[in-house]
């Protein structure tokens, strides 16, 4: 595995268009349909069918289930790279959850049928395997225990970074996140006291925490204490 300096990962190693390519991913993406959304909309709805597959070619999404009685699960993290809404496609389900931008993102529009014969005609189904695969295991590196400030640390260097806020000319100088507290606890398996106490110590690394926003102001430290912990094997 490539990591970045302090030992955290590169966020587009496990990417779809990592795994299928460059050509392959452009193929995909040729004549669809692109469109932006503003930080806090949502993507894709649960309950809604599957008919079509989004492309996300910039920002960081999250995804969201509704539960029976009103509550929200976080289950996953979503950016540049990757697909959002193929399991419905591929099952023929309706889809599972929602997917919110916690970014402003940008995504082509695949449908179901071109998105199916995509995958058929270049025998991407080993492809989709392994990078199911690989979200699963992002996810449970996440959750798997360790230091809570460490991997929230972790979290939010790679949902910055997923947000455009690695060095170089033209980052932005701070990125804002359309997060809560009670989701980053549910993301980490920790009580929301836990996430308040360490997003406060967290402070002085240039994070604020609002309402339902979260702000990474200074990246460089917050790799720092980050730098125990992978999101990504």
């Amino acid at each position: 595995m490539d990591s970045r300096a302090g030992g955290t990962p590169d966020p587009s190693e496990q990417t779809l268009r990592h795994l299928m390519g460059e050509a392959r991913w452009s193929a995909m993406l040729s004549g669809a349909h692109v469109r932006r959304h503003p930080l806090g909309s949502t993507l894709l709805r649960q309950g809604d069918p599957g008919t079509h597959v989004l492309a996300l070619l910039d920002g960081v999404a999250k995804v969201v289930r509704r539960k029976p009685d009103g509550g929200l699960t976080l289950l996953a993290f979503r950016g540049p790279g990757e697909v959002l809404g193929e399991v419905a496609v591929l099952d023929g389900i309706v889809r599972m959850a929602d997917v919110e931008a916690i970014g402003q993102c940008t995504v082509a529009v695949v449908s179901s049928a071109e998105f199916l014969r995509f995958v058929a005609e270049q025998q991407l189904y080993p492809v989709i395997v392994r990078y199911a695969l690989g979200r699963l295991r992002e996810s449970d590196i996440a959750r798997g225990g360790g230091d809570v400030v460490a991997r929230l640390a972790a979290v939010l260097v790679f949902l910055a970074e997923l947000s455009g806020g690695a060095p170089g000319a033209g980052a932005p100088a701070e990125v804002s996140l359309a997060l809560t507290r009670e989701e980053l606890a549910q993301y980490l398996r920790v009580s929301r006291n836990t996430i308040s106490a360490d997003l406060a110590a967290l402070g002085p690394m240039g994070v604020e925490c609002g309402r339902r926003r979260i702000v990474v102001g200074d990246l460089p430290a917050l790799r720092n204490v980050a730098a125990p912990t992978v999101l990504r094997d």
